[in-house]
């Protein structure tokens, strides 16, 4: 199978990022031993800000790669999720347009509804709510790393991961979590850059 180029990186984040939201921070970081960068928006007018709470962040490798994003909006809460079938679909096509390399050699392990938590401030009191969208977890059968699409009831992609290395023993993940503000939160990194 012929790959084509992926389309630019900032096309993608065009195209997925929510309206109203602008960069608040923008940092170096290492992604199993690699050098990447991590951008973090948030809605301009201050709903939910901080971390835990509506932001779209990307991932960048120091070659320019997408490595993935994260799109975690109040607008995506509830609604009715896609079909194993249409998520898959939609996948693939995002796939295609942003990772293409990966196409030939993913294999599907399973597609599934997938649990985010987002806290958000409602009538004077900070709540937990649950994003959820159908996740296709896949693995790269040339170097065995996963990597996931999350598809929102919005039908879009709400969160990409790539190269994600699993430790079977003691079954853990191994790569940085960049994308995850419950992980930033554990490691004392906050949400804006210093």
């Amino acid at each position: 199978m012929t790959t084509t180029a992926p389309q630019p990186v900032a096309t993608t984040i065009a195209r997925y990022m929510p309206e109203g939201y602008a960069q608040v921070s923008r940092r170096a970081v290492t992604v199993d031993k690699e050098a990447a960068e991590l951008v973090r928006y948030e809605r301009t007018d201050g709903r939910n800000v901080a971390l835990g709470g509506e932001h779209f962040s990307t991932v960048i490798a120091a070659d320019g790669r997408l490595k993935g994003f994260a799109r975690m909006d109040l607008d995506l809460v509830g609604g009715t999720l896609p079909s194993r079938e249409e998520t898959q679909a939609i996948a693939m096509d995002f796939l295609s347009e942003a990772a293409p390399d990966l196409l030939p050699v993913l294999k599907v392990s399973w597609i599934e509804p997938h649990d985010e938590p987002l806290r958000v401030a409602r009538n004077g009191k900070t709540e937990t709510l649950t994003l959820t969208g159908m996740k296709v977890k896949m693995r790269n059968t040339a170097d065995g790393r996963w990597m996931w699409v999350i598809v929102g009831a919005d039908r879009k992609v709400m969160v990409f991961e790539r190269d994600i290395i699993w430790i079977t023993f003691p079954g853990h993940r191994g790569t940085e979590k960049w994308l995850h503000d419950s992980w930033l939160a554990e490691k004392g990194i906050s949400a804006q850059a210093s």
